[in-house]
């Protein structure tokens, strides 16, 4: 038996690790986009999440304005005023305005707009008009140049898909579509991302202002080198705490309570020490960038920002000139719709869409250069005269 036997050493444990990492839990971003037909959720619950987004589409809609079927025979322009005026639009509207102000913000928000003409078989006429979302229905280019070819979206128990029974009643237009495309662009491509950052930010105001902007109280008692003081340090502790409730409570209904303790006594207000981070620059850098985009006028959407009135009016010529492009996109539907009126009814007559001026300001303008131009040539006839 050994008497200076080594003692056995601690034995230290193999790879032992000093530094960890605490993982954070990661949110999956709800503005993700996907390249395709498959966006309409996506762009659906984008207007609902940031409301200056569907208030600016609204606007667009709005500000596109009215317009009117002229027909070539004066005999047919009684009915179709008519027409427009009172065809049924889906379940609860009427006009072939609504249809253009449903088909238009399809269009804006989705980039296709999808719509139907409904035949009555027993008066042959059109008896209501229809908008849908265009997934809906699957567009396919022709062999011929210039028309498509529309099927109903395949089905688990079908591997082919099914053509329309009538294509010559569907109305659809394309927002802008890519070089050798059919399905357009929607206004809203490329605002997703810039959206999450918003939404982000606005949250964590709200989390900051939970925890920095509604006041919170830390107070401290001390207990003395005094034996009883330490003995009774949890009874006074609840008292205080006690005493202190019943005073912020009274302070609710309008009792004002001062508060007065013996001893040492410390009140905090807890994140009094940090300052709420300014948001001003990264929101409005953000918002400047979705109003480029929809070359909406920041004005018309309640934001001070500082303009000249120079740039008031290049901004509403620029807005001029959007409505100008929508407003030719859906004529040809107007037209298609007014033209399908008139031979169900018996007539071959042509139908002309008249928009009327965006605004008071354009009219003035118009009237203006008139006046300029009817100027200029008196007195270039006075020149000849010399």
């Amino acid at each position: 038996m050994s008497l200076f036997r080594k003692k056995d050493l601690p034995v230290k444990p193999k790879n032992q690790q000093l530094l960890y990492s605490a993982p954070r839990r990661r949110m999956d971003k709800p503005m993700s986009c996907n390249n395709g037909i498959h966006e309409i959720k996506l762009y659906r619950n984008l207007r609902h999440a940031v409301p200056i987004l569907d208030a600016a589409i609204q606007k667009i809609v709005r500000l596109t304005g009215s317009f009117e079927l002229k027909c070539s025979d004066a005999a047919f322009q009684k009915r179709l005023d008519y027409f427009c005026k009172n065809v049924p639009v889906g379940a609860a509207m009427s006009s072939l305005q609504a249809f253009a102000d449903i088909y238009l913000d399809s269009m804006i928000t989705f980039g296709n707009a999808l719509g139907e003409m409904c035949i009555d078989p027993k008066t042959r006429s059109i008896s209501a008009l229809i908008c849908a979302e265009p997934d809906e229905v699957i567009v396919k280019p022709d062999k011929n140049p210039g028309s498509c070819n529309f099927f109903y979206p395949k089905k688990e128990s079908c591997d082919e898909m099914m053509p329309l029974p009538h294509p010559e009643r569907i109305l659809f237009t394309a927002l802008s579509p890519a070089a050798g495309e059919i399905y357009g662009t929607s206004l809203l491509r490329g605002l997703p991302s810039l959206s999450d950052i918003l939404l982000r930010i606005y949250e964590c105001i709200g989390q900051n202002y939970d925890r920095c902007g509604n006041v919170r109280y830390a107070v401290v008692y001390k207990p003395g080198n005094d034996p009883s003081d330490r003995a009774y340090a949890s009874e006074r502790a609840a008292a205080i705490a006690r005493e202190w409730s019943d005073g912020m409570d009274a302070a609710s209904y309008g009792d004002v309570r001062d508060f007065i303790c013996a001893g040492d006594v410390e009140i905090k207000v807890i994140g009094a020490e940090n300052q709420l981070m300014s948001t001003e620059i990264p929101v409005r850098q953000l918002l400047e960038q979705m109003i480029a985009k929809l070359s909406i006028p920041p004005f018309l959407l309640g934001l001070n920002w500082s303009s000249t009135e120079r740039m008031s009016t290049q901004q509403a010529d620029i807005l001029t000139s959007e409505l100008e492009y929508y407003r030719r996109l859906i004529t040809p539907v107007l037209s298609k719709i007014g033209e399908t009126f008139l031979r169900l009814n018996g007539s071959d007559a042509e139908v002309e869409v008249v928009w009327s001026n965006i605004s008071l300001q354009d009219e003035t303008e118009l009237a203006l250069a008139r006046l300029r131009n009817a100027q200029a040539m008196e007195i270039e006839k006075q020149l000849e005269a010399v």
